[in-house]
């Protein structure tokens, strides 16, 4: 009988112990998720007015590139080969209706949303891309182009109104991602000015990141997946299974941070590798990782705090921004969802931040188009959903 109170005492007080820790440990998660909640996140409002309508019946095809000058100008290059505008399409160039002939390549607006300039195609001394793909913005206003089509193994450079400044590669050449002297279907270009260094994303043949001069457009180095040694043998990537240990490609993008850190797309792959200017492999994490075909990382844009605290991810494929945590690359929420309406997207291709904190996005496919989500503050995530980012549509109720 002794033995048996005993025994009763001796499981009461593990049942209480266990009870105990039970609630500490729902306590501490409970305060966990409010602690994640109240977190603060940047809050965007997409313009539908912007841009402004575009003179001379000019429309635009698959938007496909996207920066900013020190000036908060916007540039684009879009494309206006025949697939974007098909001849038998209502409208376009062929005496049907009053409406509309493609706008020129590159498009530069004003932050109201004007146009300011338009330009580019073939011309005498450089070989234009024959599929325009990424523009970037030196800090010397020049323009630098990629391209992702057949022959595309080169990047040419224009001044800010369309004078031709260099070719850089060789154009015409195969897929060879350990070569010094040309490229293979550039994704992206990004430039660090501290550093005057411009990062390739390339690309769509080649599976590397490769580092140029800016001055002088001579090669300096480059790397692949991990900082290995790119190769050019075909990678497959399965969700669930291990990680690729070379790009899946495109390698759709490589973006310097202000903190000497390089952010790098592997679209195909689902992820965001990060690495030190000189190739070290820092850390990586997967956004959307189910995703397959076209892939979910393909384009990134920093927040334009000091620290740089968040990053908006362009997902074509899943057609929404990721607003990413930098430190944890952790996605926060979503911005959109496929559609046509002012803040959806249908083949998000490209984004860019302006110096106030908007983002710009281009859309690929059959989006043909820019739009602005301009920069609301800080709010608790807890106040914001996924979806998108119209006025009376972000708060909840």
């Amino acid at each position: 009988m002794q033995r048996n109170k005993s025994s009763y005492r001796t499981a009461t007080l593990a049942l209480s112990v266990l009870l105990i820790l039970g609630v500490a440990q729902y306590s501490m998660q409970d305060s966990v998720t409010a602690a994640n909640n109240s977190r603060m996140v940047p809050h965007f409002e997409v313009d539908p007015f912007w841009p402004q309508p575009l003179p001379n019946k000019w429309i635009l095809g698959s938007a496909i590139g996207v920066d900013t000058d020190a000036r908060d100008h916007v540039y684009i290059v879009h494309r206006t080969d025949e697939a974007n505008f098909g001849r038998t399409e209502i409208g376009i160039d062929n005496g049907i209706s009053d409406c509309c002939t493609p706008a020129p390549p590159i498009l530069e607006f004003a932050p109201d949303g004007s146009l300011v300039n338009a330009w580019g195609g073939p011309g005498q001394g450089y070989t234009w891309p024959a599929t325009n793909h990424g523009i970037e913005i030196a800090p010397n206003g020049n323009v630098w182009i990629g391209g992702n089509g057949s022959g595309d193994s080169h990047i040419v450079v224009f001044t800010r109104d369309g004078q031709f400044v260099r070719e850089i590669g060789l154009p015409g050449e195969d897929v060879d991602s350990n070569s010094t002297l040309h490229f293979n279907q550039v994704a992206e270009i990004s430039i660090d000015p501290a550093a005057n260094e411009a990062y390739i994303a390339d690309g769509y043949g080649n599976k590397r990141v490769a580092v140029l001069d800016v001055a002088t457009g001579a090669f300096k180095r480059y790397w692949g997946a991990y900082g290995n040694r790119p190769s050019d043998e075909p990678v497959t990537y399965t969700p669930g299974e291990p990680l690729p240990q070379q790009f899946r490609g495109p390698v759709h993008c490589a973006e310097p941070s202000n903190d000497g850190l390089i952010y790098v797309c592997d679209r195909g792959a689902d992820r965001i590798q990060v690495f030190r200017p000189d190739g070290t492999f820092i850390k990586e994490a997967q956004i959307a990782p189910m995703t397959v075909g076209a892939g979910a990382t393909w384009d990134i844009a920093f927040s334009q705090d000091d620290d740089q605290e968040f990053i908006y991810v362009a997902d074509g494929s899943n057609m929404k921004v990721h607003v990413v945590h930098r430190d944890s690359l952790e996605v926060m929420y979503d911005i959109g969802k496929g559609g046509r309406q002012p803040g959806l997207f249908f083949g998000t291709h490209s984004i860019v931040s302006d110096s106030e904190g908007n983002f710009y996005t281009t859309e690929t496919y059959e989006g043909k188009r820019v739009q602005k989500f301009a920069y609301r503050g800080l709010r608790p995530l807890e106040q914001l959903r996924s979806g998108p980012a119209w006025p009376d549509d972000t708060l909840l109720d």
